[in-house]
């Protein structure tokens, strides 16, 4: 029994402290959301009872419906629009040979060591005057916070699927060339399908990223209808943290189904996606 604990029985310790410490946060945020006072100061990680009053408050008595619908079209549109538009950049840079191919690749790389947020002044002003232009793509607009995060859309995202463009074989481009195929028809018909893989691992970091976003979100979204998950729960705890900790507990649960329907969707392809992306042929 000794030796057992001196050479493996310490990792299963180790082990079972780090899931008790990954599983904490859940547990407790589970019991808040069940907690029937709702309050920060009442809640511990072991309920004392169990209600739904929490998911029936924040339904009934916030825009929560609507802000959950803001953020599913626009996390979904943005993670959609932003793969589109990394596979068309990868694809160009993965099979064409032209002149400052070297210095773009450097150069999405080194934009992206600058947060987007960083332009905020620039961002606010520019859309204080294209919110009198064209108020449908605006401060306040699901439209104008899609394009908005579509500018920072190439990247690493970019040099992900280069990477896993350039596992393809160039035989397959050469052999549909012969065949009549013109540059589209190569790149929708023979190079996405076999790509699926990393196609669906950057979709789901965009659309993480995009319906956790909030900084960007925040100075955005002003108007309670328009705000995203992330800005409005923000809301129900920032004046008021101890009463409202319960819906928000209850919101962060509800929050999580989008993502984790969308993992489930694209499971299959994410194990393939994550590891053979970096494996240059």
């Amino acid at each position: 029994m000794t030796k057992w604990l001196s050479r493996v029985g310490w990792r299963h310790g180790v082990a079972l402290l780090a899931l008790a410490f990954s599983l904490f946060p859940i547990v407790f945020v589970v019991s808040a959301a069940l907690n029937p006072l709702g309050t920060l100061s009442s809640t511990a990680a072991v309920p004392t009872g169990a209600s739904l009053g929490n998911f029936a408050n924040l339904l009934s008595g916030t825009d929560f419906a609507r802000w959950f619908g803001n953020s599913v079209l626009i996390a979904g549109v943005s993670a959609v629009a932003s793969v589109f538009l990394s596979a068309l950049a990868a694809y160009a840079f993965s099979r064409m040979r032209f002149r400052g191919r070297r210095v773009g690749l450097l150069a999405l790389l080194l934009i992206q060591m600058f947060p987007q947020f960083l332009a905020i002044v620039a961002i606010f002003l520019m859309f204080s005057t294209i919110t009198d232009l064209w108020p449908a793509i605006g401060f306040n607009r699901a439209w104008g916070l899609i394009l908005l995060y579509l500018g920072g859309a190439l990247g690493v995202n970019t040099w992900l699927m280069k990477g896993f463009f350039d596992t393809v074989p160039r035989e397959l481009d050469e052999s549909a060339t012969m065949d009549g195929a013109s540059h589209a028809q190569t790149f929708f018909r023979i190079l996405l399908p076999l790509v699926a893989p990393i196609l669906a691992v950057t979709g789901l970091l965009a659309f993480i990223g995009t319906i956790n976003e909030f900084l960007i979100a925040n100075v955005f979204l002003t108007d309670t209808g328009a705000k995203t998950l992330s800005v409005g729960m923000y809301g129900l705890v920032a004046g008021e943290r101890d009463n409202n900790f319960g819906m928000f507990c209850a919101g962060t649960l509800l929050t999580a189904v989008p993502t984790v329907l969308v993992f489930q969707f694209l499971q299959r392809y994410i194990v393939d996606g994550l590891t053979a992306g970096a494996v240059k042929g």
